[in-house]
C-alpha cells in the first residue's frame, strides 16, 4: 500500500542532481570518497558559468549594491590578530575581482530587444 510519502517520492525527478541530498559534512571524513577527474571538471565548468552570470548581473546593479558587494569581501577577509585562512583571503580577493570585471560591461550600451 502506498503511504502519501511514497507517492511523493515516486513523482520526484529521478535525476540526481535534483534530489535533495542529506545533510552532508564539509569536512572530508574517512568515510567520504574523493571526487572523480569527471566530477571536478563539472564543478569547474558550473563555476565558471555561476561566475560569468554573476558578472552580468552585477553589470546592471545600482553602485550602491557594488559597494554593498565590496564590503562583503572585506566583512570576510581576517579581523586584525585572528590567523588569515588561504582560501578566505583568496575568496575575498575574488569578490573584489568580479565587482572589477563587471564593471568593462557597465560601459557597453544594451543591444537591440
Amino acid at each position: 500500500m502506498d503511504t502519501p510519502d511514497s507517492v511523493q517520492q515516486a513523482k520526484l525527478p529521478r535525476d540526481a542532481s535534483l534530489q535533495a541530498s542529506p545533510v552532508a559534512s564539509p569536512v572530508a571524513t574517512p568515510l567520504s570518497s574523493p571526487l572523480a577527474n569527471s566530477e571536478l571538471v563539472q564543478l569547474q565548468t558550473r563555476v565558471i558559468a555561476l561566475e560569468n552570470l554573476l558578472i552580468a548581473l552585477l553589470a546592471q546593479v545600482p553602485d550602491a549594491q557594488l559597494e554593498v558587494a565590496r564590503a562583503m569581501a572585506t566583512y570576510i577577509s581576517p579581523r586584525p590578530g585572528f590567523t588569515p585562512h588561504p582560501l578566505t583571503v583568496h575568496a575575498a580577493a575574488q569578490m573584489v575581482h568580479l565587482v572589477a570585471r563587471s564593471e568593462h560591461f557597465r560601459a557597453l550600451e544594451p543591444g537591440p530587444s
